[in-house]
């Protein structure tokens, strides 16, 4: 393995699983097993951070003084969680990064989910060195977003709450909406056109990356989505939040 001083763990919160790695941050690369446990139901503080403890027991002694990042669905400034679309109603406005800290027994980084793996994606991915606007989109429980622009992060865009037919657009187009409502994946990429061309329109961007556990398999919905900017796959797919998570420890 690498020297400790060039890496890092990332756990990454979301709203259907939970997952985590040991990070090489010279290379963005996993030098684990990512290891996985399902979101427990209902998403409460307590339960959350316990199974945070269990990822980490379950990573082994290699995560022993590593500096730590922690990525989590929901808007985050000054170290709170501010919205809470896909959890429990108790994160909206409450001090998270110090729960955490608290609970795990040491200091760590904290960011939002989609953030997190737009970082992982400008610093090691399909957006590095790329100039001008990435926009970063996860599709899965719903839909996050991440905006890179010259390489420096925007934080805390929430494109998944475009209001589209009165409700949230990621009620329309997540993955999550694919499989409620048994869409095909054309019928799904439909709508992510729908999604995109809203999106391109309001800014423009110069690149789409697309990341989320679906990006595994882009050859069922991209063919269906037309846009004027590139649109290509996060190189680091699901693994995008650990990796960008643990990142943070080089800020």
């Amino acid at each position: 393995m690498a020297k400790t001083v060039d890496r890092a763990v990332g756990i990454d919160i979301g709203g259907t699983g939970m997952k985590a790695g040991i990070v090489d941050l010279s290379e963005g690369t996993m030098l684990s097993d990512r290891v996985r446990i399902d979101t427990p139901k209902g998403a409460h503080p307590a339960d959350v951070l316990r199974t945070a403890h269990d990822l980490l027991e379950l990573l082994g002694p290699d995560v022993e003084g590593l500096p730590l990042g922690v990525c989590f669905p929901a808007i985050v400034k000054g170290g709170r969680t501010l919205s809470a679309a896909n959890i429990s109603h108790d994160w909206i406005d409450f001090e998270a990064e110090k729960f955490f800290e608290d609970g795990l027994g040491r200091e760590i980084h904290f960011v939002n989910d989609a953030d997190a793996a737009g970082l992982a994606e400008a610093r090691f991915g399909a957006a590095k060195g790329r100039k001008g606007l990435t926009i970063l989109t996860t599709l899965g429980t719903g839909i996050g977003s991440a905006f890179i622009y010259d390489g420096v992060l925007i934080p805390n865009t929430e494109l998944g709450h475009l209001i589209w037919e009165g409700d949230s657009i990621e009620r329309f187009a997540a993955a999550t909406a694919r499989e409620r409502n048994d869409l095909s994946w054309e019928e799904w990429g439909n709508r992510l056109q729908k999604f995109y061309a809203h999106v391109e329109f309001l800014f423009s961007p110069d690149l789409f990356v697309v990341g989320g556990g679906v990006s595994k398999n882009p050859e069922k919905f991209m063919p269906y989505i037309t846009t004027r900017a590139e649109m290509v796959t996060a190189v680091h797919r699901n693994n995008a939040g650990i990796i960008g998570a643990a990142s943070l420890a080089q800020v």
